[in-house]
C-alpha cells in the first residue's frame, strides 16, 4: 500500500500507470464511508480507465479507508480535504488532470477546483445535482454522526441513514471517524463561487437518485456546464453502472456537447 503524509497526515492511495503512453491523469474522489478500492477499484473503474490508456490516482480521504483517522471534527472539512489531494498530485509530479468525484467526492473535487483551476482540465461530478443548493434539514448533520456513532442501528430512524451506516459497517470503516468528519464544517458551496469555474463539467446522477436531485439545475451553474441524468439508476447504483462509465467516457471524448471548449 503506497502513502504519503501530506498535511500533517498519512494519505493512502494508488497510482496505475497503463501499460502504453498515458493518454491524461484522472484523480478519483470516493464518497463518503467509501474508499479507494470499494468505490473505484471494485466497481470497474481502474481497469476501465487503464484500458483507455488513463493513469488512474486514487486517494482514500481522510478518515476512511487507510487513511489517517481522527475522531476529531477539526482534523476533517472540505476545504483540508481538497489540500490532500492537490498535495498528493504535487507529491507525484502531477501538473494538470482531470477530477472524477462521486457524492461526498463531487465536494472535495469542487473545492479543489476553486482552490487550484489552473490545474483541473476537466470537472467530472456525479452523484450530485440541483440539491446541492437546497438548505439542510435541521439537524441533518448530527443524525448522520449520530447514525455512525450509534451502538444499535435499529435505533437509527431513517431509511438513508441506516444504508450509509450498513454500507460504512460493510467496509469496516471507522465509524467514529466517519461521525467526525460528517460533523465538520466547511465554507457553503454557493452558485456565485461555482460561476468562477470555467472548465468543461459533467454532473451526472442517477433517475432515481433522491439525494442528488436534477443534474441539469446544478450543471447550468457552469459556464461550461452539462448534465446527464442515468435512467433506472439510484445514488448506490450509479458509481458501478455501464452508463456512468459510458458518460464519462463521452464527456471525456468531446462528444457530449459541441459547445463544450476544447478539451485537453
Amino acid at each position: 500500500m503506497p502513502d504519503a503524509t501530506l498535511n500533517g497526515v498519512s494519505i493512502a492511495y494508488d497510482d496505475i500507470a497503463p501499460a502504453g503512453p498515458a493518454q491524461r491523469t484522472v484523480l478519483l474522489l470516493h464518497g463518503f464511508a467509501s474508499n479507494r478500492s470499494e468505490g473505484w477499484k471494485r466497481t470497474g473503474w481502474y481497469s476501465a480507465l487503464e484500458r483507455r490508456g488513463i493513469r488512474v490516482v486514487a486517494l482514500d480521504q481522510r478518515g476512511h479507508g487507510e487513511s489517517m483517522k481522527s475522531h476529531d471534527p477539526a482534523d476533517y472539512g472540505r476545504e483540508k480535504m481538497a489540500a490532500d489531494a492537490l498535495a498528493l498530485m504535487d507529491h507525484l509530479g502531477v501538473g494538470r488532470f482531470d477530477v472524477l468525484g462521486y457524492s461526498m467526492g463531487t465536494r472535495t473535487a469542487m473545492q479543489l477546483a476553486l482552490d487550484a483551476p489552473n490545474r483541473v482540465n476537466n470537472l467530472m461530478l456525479g452523484g450530485i445535482g440541483g440539491k446541492l443548493f437546497d438548505p439542510r434539514p435541521a439537524g441533518s448533520v448530527e443524525a448522520m454522526a449520530q447514525a455512525m456513532s450509534a451502538e444499535d442501528p435499529a435505533t437509527i430512524s431513517t431509511e438513508m441513514l441506516k444504508s450509509f451506516r450498513q454500507f460504512a459497517d460493510e467496509q469496516g470503516e471507522d465509524r467514529l471517524a466517519l461521525a467526525a468528519a460528517s460533523a465538520a464544517e466547511s465554507a457553503p458551496l454557493t452558485r456565485e463561487r461555482l460561476a468562477r469555474l470555467d472548465m468543461p463539467v459533467l454532473v451526472v446522477a442517477g433517475q432515481r437518485d433522491d439525494l442528488a436531485g436534477d443534474p441539469e439545475a446544478l450543471a447550468r451553474v457552469f459556464p461550461f456546464g452539462k448534465g446527464v441524468v442515468l435512467p433506472g439508476c439510484d445514488h448506490f447504483s450509479a458509481i458501478p453502472h455501464a452508463s456512468l462509465k459510458a458518460t464519462v467516457f463521452d464527456f471525456l471524448d468531446g462528444v457530449l456537447d459541441d459547445d463544450f471548449p476544447a478539451f485537453e
